[in-house]
């Protein structure tokens, strides 16, 4: 938690100005006892009216500035916290666009989410809180205490036995709850992760008419979330009672002692009065700080899981200068690279060896978990070779800056991903700078012109979030096109066509065989009609190449392309 205070440094006058006032508020509230024992022992005591209308004006005016500075401090209180987490959010947001796939596969997006979101409240809550609170609850605890010594000192003994049991109860039950607090805000994740799968996969889980399972697990994952809870929530609530015994025991031995006093004429009611005030006034300000510790204990837990996050290093050690080569002879080399990912308890990809020309079509096939992606994965760095080297245009995709690097290459996912916008604003994100006609030129080639033409808003058609009000078809296209829009000088297919028909993948084919450039062309797909007039074609078995070639080479020379392609075009009994 402390590394975060660092976001904090642009706010430090904030930081002070807000405890201060509060600190101001309180002294002056210290007075009010004082001003009212005034009232008690000379204005009633003596019956003079103009006295007790003078100090009531006092108390008023007391009231007046507490609350101009209590609201002073809460708004450079509020100030401090939001801009602390807006800067500590953007910061984190930041760090985890730059991790590898390796680190946020390893985090999870759903414990991301509840980063970003609920522990982030948590901090400002607490930061908030403590700028108002953390300094002035301890101030008019003791300042009471003080000033109770001023009026007597031998009833206020009293506080001096009544605090020390107080401090002990507050801190052994912040002790206590800080690791539960942490365990809730894990079992929270757990309900986020449950909640997400069931949003994203929801057709699926109809499909298979799963929805029962699925609710008892979530409601299981809630009723954890619950116990816990439950269960610090207890301990929590110990507070309040254990602080209100101690208090009320000091308040009956307060009076019984200044009852002594004011009969044997040590002490007047006044003085009883003001005691009794001091002593309420602890009451209230310990309960505020009972909350206040509950609230910095959650923003302490939550502060951690943040600062976890920005403590992980991003596996993909970047270079800051731009590697000078003259035109490499093999646009995309791999050189014995083997991949195995973090946990793995074997490699998903073993000693790929061959190597690229520039404008060379590559096709690249495989069953199932073969590492088709996880090899196309390895040319923009999403993933690190854990062996061997990746080189492009001459130069080990390590010694690349990334930004220079996936500057080079476009790639289409195997999943469509669009965000909520027009379409424009979804093609620009390849080229900012794109124009209309650049946009469409692109569109037209991944066959989504008719697409447009059928929008009345034409390019300024709003996509959902997701590309909802598409088919999978058109988002495919889309993403497609938004990579060409980029005029890469690698283009990565990562079977992207697979929603696309038997004709308009065909179509799509041949306007990347034609389009300007001649970009490098790597073609991940599940048909051999989609890359079987590839200037190369990987086949992939269990991680390993297990034929390099032409189509027809390896129709007579490698078995696992012979079966994919008979699986999908020889017919029974031929």
């Amino acid at each position: 938690m402390k590394k975060l205070l660092v976001y904090l440094k642009d706010y430090i006058k904030e930081s002070i100005l807000g405890p201060l006032f509060k600190l101001l508020e309180a002294s002056f509230e210290l007075l009010v006892p004082i001003v009212i024992k005034s009232i008690v022992d000379i204005g009633i005591g003596q019956a003079d009216k103009g006295y007790i209308v003078k100090m009531c004006l006092l108390l008023v005016l007391l009231g007046v500035v507490g609350m101009v500075c209590s609201v002073t401090a809460q708004y450079f209180a509020a100030k401090a916290s939001v801009g602390f987490v807006t800067k500590l959010r953007r910061a984190l947001f930041k760090h985890i666009g730059q991790l590898s796939y390796t680190e946020i596969d390893t985090l999870g997006t759903s414990s991301m989410i509840t980063r970003m979101t609920s522990d982030m409240n948590q901090v400002q809550t607490g930061m908030n809180l403590t700028l108002r609170l953390l300094l002035r609850s301890p101030f008019i605890v003791f300042g009471a205490m003080i000033m109770a010594f001023t009026v007597d000192a031998n009833a206020a003994l009293t506080f001096v036995v009544a605090i020390p049991a107080l401090s002990v109860v507050v801190f052994t039950i912040m002790l206590l709850s800080i690791p539960l607090y942490k365990k809730v805000q894990h079992r929270l994740d757990r309900v986020l992760n449950s909640t997400r799968e069931n949003l994203t996969g929801v057709r699926v889980i109809r499909a298979f008419r799963l929805e029962e399972k699925e609710i008892t697990e979530f409601d299981r994952r809630n009723e954890e979330l619950t116990a816990t809870q439950k269960f610090v929530g207890r301990i929590s609530a110990l507070m309040n009672p254990l602080t209100y015994v101690i208090i009320n025991l000091a308040i009956i031995w307060l009076i019984h002692i200044g009852a002594i006093r004011v009969s044997a004429g040590l002490l007047t009611q006044g003085a009883v009065l003001a005691l009794y005030n001091y002593m309420s006034q602890i009451l209230v300000e310990l309960i505020k700080f009972a909350n206040l510790i509950i609230s910095i204990t959650k923003a302490v837990a939550s502060g951690n899981r943040i600062s976890a996050v920005l403590d992980v290093k991003s596996s993909l050690e970047e270079k800051e200068t731009t590697p000078q080569n003259s035109q490499a002879e093999y646009a995309v080399e791999f050189r014995h690279v083997g991949l195995q990912y973090k946990n793995a308890a074997g490699e998903a990809l073993t000693n790929i060896n061959f190597s690229v020309r520039p404008g060379e079509v590559v096709g690249i096939i495989g069953g199932t978990g073969s590492g088709k992606s996880s090899l196309v994965n390895m040319i923009p760095r999403f993933y690190d070779a854990t062996s061997g080297e990746v080189i492009v245009d001459g130069t080990n995709v390590k010694d690349y800056p990334l930004i220079t690097l996936r500057d080079k290459i476009g790639i289409v996912p195997q999943k469509a991903v669009l965000f909520k916008g027009s379409i424009r604003e979804n093609m620009r994100w390849g080229n900012k700078d794109a124009t209309d006609e650049e946009i469409m030129d692109a569109i037209n080639m991944a066959q989504g012109g008719e697409i447009v033409v059928q929008k009345k808003e034409g390019l300024d058609f709003i996509i959902e979030q997701g590309g909802k009000n598409l088919s999978g078809g058109q988002r495919q296209r889309f993403t497609i096109a938004r990579a060409l829009v980029k005029k890469p000088e690698i283009l990565i297919l990562d079977d992207s066509a697979s929603a696309l028909d038997f004709a308009t993948d065909a179509a799509l084919r041949k306007a990347l065989r034609e389009m300007p450039g001649n970009p490098t062309l790597f073609i991940v797909s599940q048909r051999t009609s989609s890359i079987q007039f590839a200037d190369k074609i990987v086949v992939l078995d269990d991680g390993e190449i297990v034929g390099i070639g032409k189509h027809d080479e390896l129709l007579e020379t490698c078995e696992v392309y012979r079966e994919i392609y008979d699986s999908q075009f020889k017919k029974e009994g031929k």
